[in-house]
């Protein structure tokens, strides 16, 4: 028969569950996930007694073996609840993303969960280039931007430079919606390519927005990086990119559907157009957005990523005298391969007409202008490989090398704008405790006019980040 005691740990069971359900922000809690198992296990054992006292009683009368029934089904459904309340720990979790070492950056604001991370980075560089001196606030004095190197000049001496612009922070919240949705934010925000600093007093700079975006289940809404580009095959550099020349670089605003490694995304569009000159005008005459289709391939030896984009390319009369518009387009494959038990390979493989802004920084433009006013495409092709390996638990290095070529119509841009660039690079990076990272990294870049003139970049690059 059912017993007192068998009613009184249902009731503490029941009891057990409710108090655990209401403390969702608890989700990475191992006494949490603990208890969960140990009162699932007993559900499963109370209804296993009563199916045998079932079986034991069965000629019992029919009121007791209606109130074994009711015992039974109560157990049932505090079974269901708490593998329930499992699942939807797991996913707060999840949506979180937050390593278990790092729980206590994160907080609860109503249903909501904030966490942070980012790192705190400070780069010393010495460089020189060989043709011509760098001005005192130039970008290329803080990372490879291959349209920068300069050409046709005397070689400078070698300029060094302390920075902390590449500092970042990252700011993630997760709303709890039911466990039939997923609602979530990223901001991201660091000091590069801004305004407000000097090298004389205060070396003080403006905060700029990387990224700034919403997910909500499949769904990506806001600025993010653009789903041309496979940011999980960059290699692990001390400049802020690394292998510039090779790879598709690129956030913007977008409306992203994601499911089962496949990605389909509108993002910004803007023509970008080189004039008979060799100048640059930005038209912002767009309409249709950038089309951009990806598939995702994991598996236990890495990952391949494929990616197509379509673009219009489009400028009014206003720009050259005459309204028109062009099909740009592109295809990338690129990837992450495991060798051995910690070493890794990764590449980039990317060619296109028009893909101009989307390689390398902007190293060339998207299309030209041709004598009656049209829009004339330019074909790029480009790609990296860079090998990662680990010398010891906490010292590893990266060998990396990039290139791009461009099909410029001469005729049309002169022969004054980059045809192709090239660049190589090496480092060392120790990590005395997990979270910091010191290291020292070694580069050569060059750049080749359509005239036929180069300019090299030499880089010597200590840097020190304290990821939190």
């Amino acid at each position: 028969m059912v017993t007192n005691r068998a009613r009184c740990a249902l009731r503490a069971m029941l009891l057990a569950a409710t108090a655990l359900s209401a403390a969702p922000a608890l989700a990475q809690d191992a006494a949490v996930e603990a208890r969960l198992d140990r009162l699932e296990k007993l559900v499963e054992g109370l209804i296993e007694r009563l199916d045998a006292e079932t079986n034991t009683h069965a000629a019992e009368d029919g009121a007791m073996r209606a109130q074994q029934a009711e015992m039974r089904e109560q157990s049932a459904a505090l079974l269901a609840a708490t593998q329930d309340l499992k699942s939807r720990q797991a996913e707060l979790a999840e949506q979180i993303a937050v390593p278990r070492s790092q729980e206590d950056k994160g907080f609860r604001v109503g249903k909501t969960t904030v966490a942070y991370a980012g790192y705190v980075k400070v780069d010393a560089i010495a460089q020189r280039t060989s043709g011509g001196q760098l001005p005192s606030g130039s970008l290329l004095r803080d990372f490879l931007i291959p349209g920068l190197i300069p050409v046709g000049g005397a070689p400078s001496g070698y300029d060094t430079d302390f920075s902390a612009r590449q500092t970042r922070f990252i700011l993630k919240t997760a709303t709890d919606v039911g466990a039939e949705h997923k609602l979530n934010s990223h901001i991201e925000l660091d000091f590069m390519v801004t305004d407000g600093g000097d090298e004389r007093v205060s070396n003080s700079y403006v905060p700029r927005m990387r990224q700034a975006f919403i997910t909500y289940d499949n769904w990506l809404f806001g600025q993010a990086w653009s789903t041309f580009q496979n940011v999980g095959a960059l290699p692990d550099s001390l400049d802020f990119i690394g292998p510039t020349p090779g790879t598709v670089f690129a956030r913007q605003p977008m409306i992203r559907w994601s499911k089962n490694g496949w990605q389909l995304a509108a993002e910004q569009s803007e023509t970008v157009v080189t004039t008979p000159t060799g100048g640059r005008v930005i038209t912002g005459d767009d309409t249709i957005p950038d089309i951009v289709v990806r598939y995702d391939h994991k598996r236990d030896w890495g990952t391949l990523t494929a990616a197509a984009i379509a673009r219009k390319l489009t400028m009014s009369d206003d720009d050259f005298g005459n309204a028109d518009d062009a099909l740009g387009y592109g295809f990338s494959l690129s990837g992450k391969v495991k060798v051995g038990a910690r070493d890794d390979l990764r590449f980039m493989a990317t060619a296109g007409d028009g893909l101009g802004r989307y390689i390398g920084v902007n190293i060339v433009n998207d299309a030209a202008v041709d004598a009656g006013g049209n829009l004339d495409p330019i074909f790029t092709y480009s790609g990296f490989a860079a090998y990662q390996h680990w010398w010891a638990k906490r010292l590893r290095s990266v060998v990396s090398g990039a290139y791009f070529k461009a099909d410029n119509p001469v005729l049309l841009t002169s022969n004054q704008v980059t045809d192709e660039s090239w660049n190589a690079l090496a480092n060392l990076i120790w990590s005395p405790v997990e979270p910091l990272d010191i290291g020292i990294e070694v580069m050569y870049a060059q750049r080749t006019l359509e005239d036929g003139r180069s300019g090299d970049l030499r880089r010597l690059q200590f840097s020190t980040r304290y990821n939190f």
